[in-house]
């Protein structure tokens, strides 16, 4: 964790301060500066310099007052380069980090205050905003709110990748039986669905929605991953047979949704089963008329379909009809009956449908629908004996954590890795003539040379050069400028990106 990420608030329209627990004005942004000064920028501005004695206690004292608990809004004057002292509602986070404590502090207009000379001290943007009473307090406010959820997320996402690669690797060492195993499989259940949470908080963070569509993608992969999934958690007790059309259309789907999507359906035919079978099939299908199946009705066209069938007594014909309700569920107070609704949103949000089938006594049918292009997408399975290499990767990520398991990773199997925290010291190291690597793996978001700026250092000086590019924010590939992998990521998925990435074609622009 690095100033620059904690703050994240630069482009801020109202004024903003990182301050340690000293007192001391780390960072301030250019609206800050605007309203206190361009003193801000030097070093070693106390906050005392800036505070009222109305405030009650000294900036230190305010502060330890919080005990690094996360505090509510509150009322603060501070005083301007005019000698006026201004009053503002004063939202204060607090980050913990190798036992440091810094606050941030964003301050928002107060709209009881008198006018007068003190008023013109606030910055135009927010003088703007103060007029407005549709559009002022409640969007600045939800302006904070953005940037502290992009910040945590992305913080989130870099501890939680260095958590899943660690357990996907002890996992993918252990033997069926190991006493720990079990235990591991929770923590990467866990870690998946943290990982979840924080790319739902990345979501909402967006300022813009995203105008471009996903690239096609293959569902045969997807459903390997599911399958693979449920197989190392129920093999004592269930049989599953997965037949995956060899040469499917692609799809465009959001991966990470349509994956939630055939999990939770997976998780219902495992319960269902018992100890019986679950089967797993992909196809394509070409409609020249529309079709119904079961309750979905599909127009004519070009999809793709996998189904999950379960041995299991079947859906008695009362619930049959009732299955995609909110709320609406058979299985105990326990649970929320949510499952097939989010499901039954998550597909048709894509374009497709869901069609449930059953007979009491002769199991249930599940089929996702989604459209598909004729156009064919590689397999994306890949064996273990193809995620080992050779080749020399330079990691760059200013994440220590990110950087100790990409290298624990790659190195056992059998990649030579060299690492750097920043770009400066990845372009200085591919630079000496000394360092031979054959792949960089950078992340994107880094203080002073970012991610895409090292990538358009890297193309000028080594046209050649492979480059993987990786980030916490919800991001397609051709945005990224390139390959690109999602944070956070399993040891598979790194492996596999890492070999996609070397074998691939030099990227052109």
């Amino acid at each position: 964790m690095n100033e620059e990420i904690i703050f994240g608030l630069e482009n801020a329209t109202w004024p903003a301060f990182l301050v340690d627990a000293d007192g001391v004005i780390l960072r301030g942004n250019p609206a800050a500066a605007g309203v206190f000064g361009s003193t801000l920028t030097t070093n070693e501005v106390k906050l005392a310099d800036l505070w009222s004695l109305e405030n009650g206690v000294a900036p230190e004292d305010f502060f330890a007052m919080w005990e690094g608990a996360p505090t509510p809004v509150t009322d603060l004057k501070f005083r301007t380069p005019n000698g006026q002292f201004v009053k503002f509602s004063v939202a204060i986070s607090v980050f913990l980090h190798q036992n440091r404590q810094w606050f941030v502090l964003q301050l928002l207009p107060v709209f009881d205050r008198p006018a007068g000379p003190a008023a013109a001290a606030i910055s135009a943007p927010a003088a703007k905003a103060a007029a407005d009473p549709n559009s002022s307090m409640l969007k600045q406010k939800l302006d904070c709110a953005l940037q502290l959820a992009r910040t945590v997320s992305l913080d989130f996402n870099n501890a939680l990748t260095s958590v899943m690669g660690h357990t996907s690797l002890l996992l993918s060492k252990a033997e069926p039986g190991h006493p720990w195993r079990y235990s591991l499989m929770e923590v990467e259940k866990a870690a998946e669905r943290a990982g979840e949470i924080a790319n739902e908080l990345q979501t909402f963070s967006r300022n813009e929605k995203e105008t471009q569509r996903p690239p096609p993608g293959n569902l045969n992969s997807v459903a390997q991953r599911c399958v693979d999934f449920f197989r190392n958690a129920h093999s004592a007790k269930i049989t599953f047979t997965t037949t995956l059309e060899k040469e499917l259309f692609g799809a465009r789907f959001d991966e990470a949704k349509i994956q939630q999507a055939l999990t939770k359906i997976l998780e219902n035919a495992v319960d269902a089963a018992g100890a019986g079978q679950v089967g797993v099939q992909t196809r394509n299908m070409v409609l020249s008329e529309p079709l119904q199946d079961s309750n979905v009705r599909l127009a004519a066209g070009i999809y793709v379909c996998v189904e999950v069938t379960d041995s299991g007594p079947g859906i008695d014909p009362a619930v049959l009809p009732r299955i995609f309700e909110p709320f609406f569920t058979t299985k105990g107070k326990e649970h929320r009956g949510l499952g097939l609704a989010l499901v039954y949103g998550i597909v048709t949000n894509h374009g497709g449908g869901v069609a449930i089938a059953s007979q009491p006594g002769h199991g249930a049918c599940a089929r996702i629908y989604l459209p598909a292009e004729r156009g064919l997408v590689r397999s994306g399975a890949i064996s273990k004996a193809d995620l080992t290499g050779t080749e020399t990767i330079l990691i760059v990520d200013d994440e220590t954590l990110v950087l100790t398991m990409a290298d624990t990773i790659l190195t056992e199997y059998g990649y030579k890795v060299l690492t750097a925290n920043t770009g400066q010291k990845a372009l200085a190291m591919l630079s000496r003539g000394d360092v031979k690597a054959d792949m960089v793996l950078t992340d994107l978001v880094m203080p002073g040379m970012s991610g895409r700026e090292l990538m358009e250092a890297i193309r000028k000086l080594f046209p050649a050069m492979k480059i993987l590019c990786s980030s916490g924010f919800i991001m397609p590939e051709r945005q990224a400028g390139g390959l690109f992998l999602q944070k956070p990521f399993s040891s598979t998925e790194l492996l596999s990106k890492v070999r996609q990435t070397i074998i691939s074609r030099t990227f052109v622009d």
